[in-house]
């Protein structure tokens, strides 16, 4: 059996989340700064910044006024537990967009010539589900967002590009997770992602196949600039 080297911003993570656990790091007090944090662990301070990213991205952490980050009054437990998404280099993320870029784009395209009556329903049924997320800052949004995408693949009626989606649900539900929450308490942003999603639904409403796959593009493209 081989032993699998594992990322360093990985294992800072891992010690980050167990120090979190064993409240080391209380609610509502601030963390170490990065420098202090990197001579704790030994490490440089990119893959101390990596975790902390993670951290943040996942509700975990805050920063607040003066660039310190502190522990959530939250209850942490379950949520430390689902963090798996850092367990994935974040190269292989990049590529899960770049494949979805490709791959979702003809298939927005596919379902403006495509789509039936009940396919449109879903889709905007999904679309609506996801704007009342807007009005509750805390809410993600995820399940409604992964809908809206599972739906305009359905109504492609191609069954390997569905099969494609259904392979990939674990890790795709993830990373749309792991970008909505980048969104959290900025109302802007948000609604700019239901924009960028009802763009697709109107053009797929209108059977423009261009339109259609191009509003898909501009998505996607941006979901993958804020990873960057």
């Amino acid at each position: 059996m081989k032993i699998q080297r594992r990322k360093i911003s990985a294992q800072v993570l891992d010690e980050l989340k167990d120090m979190i656990k064993e409240n080391k790091f209380p609610p509502n007090h601030p963390l170490p700064s990065e420098n202090e944090l990197a001579t704790m662990f030994g490490v440089s301070r990119a893959p101390v910044r990596e975790a902390l990213s993670v951290l943040s991205a996942s509700g975990i952490i805050e920063s607040r006024q003066g660039g310190r980050s502190f522990v959530k009054e939250i209850k942490l437990a379950n949520m430390l537990e689902m963090l798996a998404i850092e367990l994935i280099p974040m190269e292989q993320i990049y590529e899960l967009l770049e494949m979805r870029i490709i791959m979702e784009t003809e298939a927005a395209s596919l379902a403006a010539l495509r789509h039936d009556a009940a396919d449109l329903e879903k889709i905007e049924k999904s679309l609506n589900d996801f704007q009342i997320t807007l009005t509750n800052l805390e809410a993600v949004g995820d399940q409604a967002d992964v809908n809206f995408h599972k739906h305009v693949m359905n109504a492609t009626k191609n069954n390997f590009l569905i099969q494609v989606m259904e392979n990939i649900d674990n890790l795709y539900r993830k990373t749309i997770s792991f970008t909505l929450k980048k969104n959290i308490g900025l109302p802007n942003k948000r609604e700019q992602v239901f924009k960028e999603h009802q763009n697709i639904f109107l053009a797929i409403k209108e059977r423009d196949e261009k339109k259609a796959a191009l509003a898909m593009k501009i998505h996607l493209e941006n979901v993958m600039s804020k990873l960057k």
